[in-house]
């Protein structure tokens, strides 16, 4: 298939983007292919496949020298500001995808591959190895080169996951969960969150778990642990298991504040799946959990 049918959005896929970004989405996606065939040119790239769902459109490349890299490109301008200041502070971690370049003309970053690159949602992982990851990511000093106007305080991240689980389930999410957050958000220690640090967006790398597609913020580094001690429990007990495993394998990391965070955010998961008709015993637990 050529590079031009590749870059085309489908339809589905332009649904979803107008869902996030609005109405500007559909004038996007109409000059996509010829973004992508003047970022190829520049970069030395063949495209080879497409991706990506409802933020941006990811497209696997061949370099001139055989390697792969994947080309990223989304709507918003300020959602890939964000994601190449993140990964510029936190360049040279093995545990985070490569940033190899970003034009900020076009909102595009050009990402190194990570082999072999299944995600940890596809198998079972193990708290110890994640742990190290949680580490690296807390560890680099918000003074550095994400420290500028461009990454927001975590409060904004949070209220935009409320906004958009309100969007997804509406009437489903109560208003006290959003406050609890909030405040969450307005405490604890101050680093460099991924914001959206979930099995599905951790590969496995040559060296360990790598993260990839942050959503950044500055705030409580705790927030990236729950969705690692709340994936796959199904009662309290494992729950408080799960974080006491965890965060004594994590510098720094405060159990009580990873359990407020997570009876605080449950609802942003749970919701979403109550109302498209998911009943497993997880999803009832977290709706337990959040009070709902």
């Amino acid at each position: 298939m050529s590079a031009e049918r590749l870059s085309v959005v489908p339809d589905g896929v332009r649904a979803r983007l107008a869902v996030r970004f609005g109405p500007s989405a559909e004038a996007w996606c109409e000059a996509l292919p010829a973004l992508v065939d003047g970022l190829a040119r520049r970069w030395g790239l063949t495209v080879r496949a497409a991706d990506g769902g409802g933020t941006a459109r990811v497209f696997r490349c061949a370099r001139a020298a055989g390697d792969t890299v994947w080309l990223k490109l989304t709507p918003d301008p300020s959602v890939a500001a964000q994601e190449a200041a993140a990964l510029r502070a936190w360049a040279g971690l093995p545990s985070v995808v490569r940033l190899l370049e970003y034009d900020a003309a076009s909102s595009a970053l050009l990402l190194a591959d990570v082999r072999p690159g299944s995600t940890l949602r596809e198998r079972t992982w193990r708290p110890a190895e994640v742990a190290p990851l949680l580490a690296a990511l807390r560890s680099v000093p918000v003074a550095g080169p994400a420290g500028g106007s461009v990454l927001s305080p975590l409060a904004g991240r949070v209220d935009f996951l409320f906004d958009l689980t309100g969007r997804r389930a509406p009437g489903a999410v109560p208003a006290r969960a959003r406050a609890s957050a909030l405040d969450l958000a307005a405490g604890g220690p101050l680093a460099l969150v991924h914001g959206d640090l979930h099995p599905g967006n951790v590969l496995d790398g040559p060296a360990g778990p790598v993260a990839i597609d942050p959503r950044p913020s500055l705030g409580d580094p705790d927030f990236d642990l729950v969705d690692w001690v709340i994936d796959g429990v199904t009662d309290r007990p494992a729950l408080e298991e799960r974080i006491t495993g965890l965060t004594a394998l994590v510098p720094g990391s405060d159990p009580e504040r990873v359990l407020a965070w997570c009876r605080a955010t449950a609802v942003l998961i749970a919701a979403p799946r109550a109302a498209a008709g998911r009943r497993d015993a997880g999803t009832a637990f977290l709706l337990e959990l959040a009070g709902v």
